[in-house]
């Protein structure tokens, strides 16, 4: 293999893993400040998907790119208030089995209104074709695609590290029991929390639609990938989940590139495996205290 292939290879696991980080993100987050293990989360991603194969034909894609996330997010504020918040007092086991029973719920949705069989969702024209930098080529689209996640990752720095809103959710965080002495409801920040962390989660899902196939169980993949990047990284840590979709996309595309391709899940895996046997808080875990 040739050391720009090699390259390339490695180019599309970090892209992986950036995608994991959008969605394991949203994942830390409402686990951090509710204490909600919301396995529902990969199912979001999935109606960010189908809903760019619905609203691309009115909109077009970078219009589809902006409405489905919102639609997502307002759909992860109503579930929040409907649901999660009868959940924030007791063990997370049940908001476990609730999510669980969620995402299955959407899955089923999905495959009764879609049908089971995958769709195809086309590269929009305007990013077609690829850079060349030389002797080394990568796609156009996939280039924009780590951009953007990029991007989302810096905005959601700057809202939880240089704002009012971010610094009441790390406060809600660490000591929840500060902010009420305070007379600060966490209430609030929890809707809005969930709607960001949802809503990203329907943007990953619109940017990954045009390059893997749209299906129901699409969420359940991602999900599961993402899940092991928040325990890698450690909840409650920002720059620990960071580190840690990156370093997952990574050893996946280095498995990829030296031609082990089936064995790149079980490397993820075993990744986090020697993590929790050094570090069984992950790489930047910190104590949390659990919302009351």
């Amino acid at each position: 293999m040739s050391v720009l292939l090699f390259v390339s290879q490695l180019l599309n696991g970090l892209l992986d893993g950036v995608y994991y980080l959008l969605i394991a993100l949203g994942l830390s987050l409402i686990f951090s400040l509710g204490g909600i293990v919301n396995l529902a989360h990969g199912a979001f991603f999935a109606i960010g998907a189908y809903l760019a194969l619905v609203l691309t034909p009115y909109l077009g894609f970078f219009g589809a790119l902006i409405v489905a996330p919102l639609l997502v997010g307002t759909l992860g504020a109503l579930v929040e208030r409907l649901l999660f918040k009868r959940f924030y007092r007791i063990d997370p086991l049940y908001s476990l089995l609730l999510t669980f029973g969620l995402s299955m719920m959407i899955e089923q949705s999905l495959r009764w209104y879609f049908g089971s069989a995958p769709h195809a969702y086309s590269i929009p024209d305007a990013l077609r074709g690829q850079f060349f930098l030389g002797d080394f080529v990568y796609s156009r689209y996939r280039t924009f695609l780590i951009c953007v996640a990029l991007m989302m990752v810096a905005l959601v720095w700057v809202l939880l590290n240089k704002t009012a809103f971010g610094r009441i959710v790390k406060a809600g965080v660490q000591n929840p029991d500060i902010l009420g002495t305070l007379g600060i409801s966490l209430r609030p920040y929890l809707t809005s929390v969930s709607a960001i962390a949802i809503g990203i989660a329907g943007l990953a899902g619109v940017m990954l639609a045009p390059i893997q196939p749209v299906h129901p169980l699409m969420g359940a993949e991602v999900g599961t990938a993402a899940f092991v990047v928040v325990v890698i990284g450690g909840l409650g840590s920002f720059w620990g989940v960071v580190i840690a979709a990156l370093l997952v996309g990574i050893v996946k595309g280095f498995m990829i590139a030296i031609g082990f391709s089936q064995y790149s899940m079980l490397a993820i895996y075993l990744l986090m495996f020697l993590v929790l046997l050094i570090r069984p808080r992950g790489l930047m875990g910190e104590r949390i205290t659990r919302f009351e």
